[in-house]
């Protein structure tokens, strides 16, 4: 039986794209393995979201030459943000490559494998996407595509050109991919988007909120969680349906990227400083136990040290729970590269430094807030740490380690005595 290896990049879409490029490959008698030296075909899923990027990519497929080199029978495939974004280049640059696949093309991969040196980077009125052909890695966990794409246009975001413009899927569709999760034994469902809120059935013009209330309604869903939000698309629609159905998970990813307005406009976020705290207000008075995590962009064109205590300060106010910040860094083909060179990268490395060490210390005190107390706690399998202990994940997507009866079962909700905070987990005993 020929064999198959996915390395995979990046975000959860990407990780999901994976899931579906292994099931088409199984359907196709293949089977997956964990190593590279194991495999007749090798797949590289990537993400161009991040600087060097492509190097990474150019660089893992010169080491992979040296394998071709000795079996040519071993096929290679790039895939995902990176093949979009480099297309042709990747065959002219690394010709042991056979063949280069766009995200929109993940429904099409048959296609693609039956074709010779194929590039194939455009993106298909038929988005084909065969829920039932998911190789899905977690017993607990499903994650489901509710639409692909972006049509936001930040200026410093590459996803429009490597994800293509929104497209939704159909109310009906993802209804019923749920149902077959949760009958495979998920019991927790992630809706997935490029901007997940901003979707909308083009056949009932049904929008977020009301898919997020039928998915909540699904017999056997005991959480759902979606991302990524765009805080220009929360509504009401969606602030009703988390506020009305206990599964919805009381955690929100809401990027903010900048607390300066100046900068937001320059980055094209389509709302304000005031317009972003006042959708945090308008959600936290609908559900008060809401944790909010986020995304910030350090050292953006222009971005003075007053802009950045500005971020700082919203970051004050708001107490996130959780928050990934990242230097800015150019992406090709981007408008943010018209606007101006980025900030000194010592400047923006000390920023980014006083940004964590703000966080860190609100991060602390929320862990150790839940210190004796009792959290329900979804297992999702062994510690990572330590195989005689549980791990699972609180309503409010804190990961705890818990110790609890061997005979527990996966995707079982227990209630977890907090018995201690670590660095980024909790700690505690099943009661």
């Amino acid at each position: 039986m020929k064999t198959f290896y996915i390395e995979t990049w990046g975000c959860q879409m990407n990780d999901l794209d994976s899931q579906r490029l292994s099931g088409s490959l199984k359907l196709r008698g293949l089977r997956r393995v964990d190593s590279e030296l194991e495999a007749d075909m090798i797949l590289l899923n990537t993400c161009s979201i991040r600087d060097k990027s492509e190097q990474k990519v150019y660089s893992h497929l010169g080491r992979l030459r040296e394998l071709k080199e000795e079996r040519s029978e071993l096929k290679i495939g790039v895939c995902g943000c990176v093949a979009q974004q480099e297309g042709e280049r990747i065959i002219q640059r690394a010709p042991w490559v056979d063949f280069v696949m766009g995200p929109g093309n993940v429904g099409h991969l048959d296609a693609v494998l039956d074709r010779e040196h194929a590039v194939a980077v455009d993106f298909p009125e038929d988005r084909r996407y065969d829920s039932l052909a998911i190789d899905r890695t977690s017993p607990t966990k499903a994650w489901v595509t509710i639409m692909e794409g972006c049509n936001k246009n930040c200026t410093f975001c590459i996803v429009p050109m490597t994800r293509g413009r929104e497209v939704s899927r159909t109310f009906d569709e993802i209804l019923d991919e749920v149902r077959v999760a949760v009958a495979s034994g998920r019991v927790e469902i992630e809706l997935l988007g490029q901007t997940v809120n901003a979707y909308r059935c083009h056949k009932s013009g049904r929008d977020f909120g009301a898919l997020l209330g039928a998915v909540a309604e699904v017999e056997g869903v005991a959480r759902l969680r979606f991302m990524t939000s765009h805080p220009a698309e929360v509504n009401d629609s969606m602030i009703a349906a988390m506020r009305d159905h206990e599964n919805i998970s009381r955690y929100l990813h809401l990027p903010v990227q900048s607390g300066s307005s100046r900068i937001l406009r320059r980055m094209k976020r389509l709302y304000t400083r005031e317009r972003y705290l006042e959708i945090v207000d308008r959600i936290r008075e609908a559900i008060p136990e809401i944790h909010f995590s986020t995304d910030v962009i350090v050292g953006f064109p222009g971005e003075t040290e007053e802009d950045f205590q500005e971020t700082l300060s919203l970051i004050e106010q708001i107490r996130y729970g959780s928050l990934f910040a990242f230097k800015y860094s150019p992406r090709p083909g981007t408008p943010s590269l018209r606007i101006g060179e980025p900030v000194d990268d010592a400047v923006a490395s000390e920023r980014l430094n006083r940004l964590f060490e703000l966080h860190e210390q609100h991060k602390r005190e929320r862990l150790e807030s839940y210190r004796g107390r009792v959290l329900p706690v979804l297992v999702e399998g062994p510690s990572k740490h330590d195989p005689a202990m549980f791990a699972g994940r609180t309503d409010d997507n804190w990961v705890v380690n818990f110790s609890g009866n061997p005979d527990t079962t996966l995707g079982s909700m227990l209630g977890v005595r907090i018995e201690s905070a670590q660095h980024h987990t909790l700690r505690g005993e099943a009661v």
